[in-house]
């Protein structure tokens, strides 16, 4: 099965996890240990915009950094510009915040609440180099898609 098989076979079970609770912490939990067991990345989770910082959130994984700057690194980055952001080197990314140094590559997916603002954003990460690609992008832009109309509208 190849990769863009792989998310439509996945996505209409993650619509599944989305649809059943409005509980937003319950549901994001849910989601990346789905993801997690499904593609077996190195951490998925998510952080939460407070303030000018996102605060750690749900994650499966390694321990991981509790916050980040408005702006900075490559979560920082896809709240500021409010779009996703793929990092097939992490080591060329400038300004990237090392949580574990055996990050290689990085995928960044903005959420976004009712107001259109970015509430939150799904931090993916993987021990090896351009894991994420195009394909990854699309189909985890539709998951949040859904989480955020299902649970922050």
């Amino acid at each position: 099965m190849n990769k863009q098989e792989q998310y439509e076979a996945f996505l209409p079970q993650l619509q599944g996890l989305i649809d059943e609770t409005q509980e937003a912490v319950s549901v994001m939990a849910n989601v990346c240990a789905a993801l997690q067991a499904e593609f077996g990345w190195w951490w998925t989770g998510f952080y939460l915009a407070r303030g000018e910082r996102l605060i750690l959130g749900p994650f499966q994984g390694p321990v991981a950094c509790y916050q980040i700057p408005f702006g900075r690194g490559v979560c920082g980055t896809a709240w500021e510009r409010r779009a996703t952001v793929v990092v097939p080197d992490v080591e060329a990314f400038p300004g990237h915040i090392a949580c574990s140094s055996l990050s290689r590559s990085e995928i960044v997916v903005p959420v976004f609440d009712a107001k259109g603002e970015v509430c939150a954003v799904l931090d993916i990460d993987s021990k090896d180099l351009a894991c994420f690609d195009d394909t990854d992008r699309r189909y985890l832009e539709q998951a949040m898609k859904s989480l955020s109309e299902a649970v922050f509208r």
